[in-house]
């Protein structure tokens, strides 16, 4: 008889993202995902010096990444000749509080691609994790005091 695998019983960590405020009474904050560090602030409308991208940046290049990744993915999984990739998001903010938030995503596609290429690549970023996230998934926030608050 086998005892069971110590390390396969503890569930693995969810995937987390650490933020903290840079200065007392101040805007910007440092952000840490994994190993990696970046910084976000608001615009000088709101009180700030704009020092950095804003939290509506963030969530606007993650869909511009997204797309040019899953290109990339797409095209080395078919062994695609795709050489590089661009996008461009335009936001359209003007009715958010009406609960209307448009992304206009361009893309360029570079490299000796077929037409019929061409086509499979807007059709697998058109269906990207992050625009799928966006746009069809029910997203529930749960807002809780961090452990050892207040001490």
């Amino acid at each position: 008889m086998t005892s069971p695998d110590p390390v396969a019983a503890v569930p693995p960590s969810p995937p987390t993202v650490q933020c903290a405020t840079e200065a007392p009474g101040a805007f910007p904050v440092q952000v840490r995902v994994r190993s990696h560090s970046f910084r976000s602030d608001v615009g000088a409308g709101s009180g700030s010096l704009d020092s950095a991208p804003g939290p509506h940046d963030y969530f606007d290049a993650a869909l511009a990444a997204c797309k040019a990744l899953t290109a990339t993915w797409y095209a080395r999984k078919h062994q695609m000749p795709l050489e590089r990739v661009e996008t461009r998001v335009e936001r359209n903010d003007a009715e958010e509080r009406r609960g209307k938030y448009v992304l206009r995503v361009h893309l360029a596609f570079q490299g000796p691609l077929s037409p019929d290429q061409r086509s499979r690549l807007y059709a697998a970023v058109a269906a990207c994790p992050v625009h799928k996230l966006m746009t069809t998934t029910d997203v529930v926030i749960e807002t809780a005091p961090l452990a050892g608050e207040g001490t």
